[in-house]
């Protein structure tokens, strides 16, 4: 099982950035693809961002490309989520999850393993 601790959230207005990051331990990091979901109050947890074993190809829901930037560095088993130009509506709590493989898609049963989430808030 993979331990994943996201951090890098908070407040922050529109039009501002924020880095998240993703720590994780416990399965071999370059083994598998990671991604990031974000759930807002009253809505479903939705896809952002993925990327695969190697961090050579990436995915992004069409709300985020152009803004937001997924990455991974394999020798300190960190991911990050590069937001920039943020909105109101990427308020969210945001979350990393491991997938089983080594490519995953925008689907959570694409993932093994979760964190337990980082907010962001991004105000008007």
């Amino acid at each position: 099982q993979v331990q994943l601790v996201e951090s890098g959230g908070g407040l922050v207005q529109a039009g501002g950035s924020l880095r998240l990051s993703c720590a994780t331990s416990g399965r071999t990091f370059s083994s598998y693809a990671m991604g990031w979901f974000r759930q807002a109050p009253e809505k479903e947890r939705e896809f952002v961002a993925t990327i695969n074993f190697s961090g050579r190809s990436t995915s992004y829901a069409d709300s985020v490309k152009g803004r937001f930037t997924i990455s991974r560095d394999n020798i300190k088993n960190t991911m990050y989520l590069q937001m920039n130009s943020l909105k109101p509506e990427d308020t969210a709590v945001y979350y990393c999850a491991a997938g089983w493989g080594r490519v995953a898609d925008n689907t959570p049963s694409s993932y093994r393993d979760w964190g337990q989430g980082t907010q962001v808030t991004v105000s008007s």
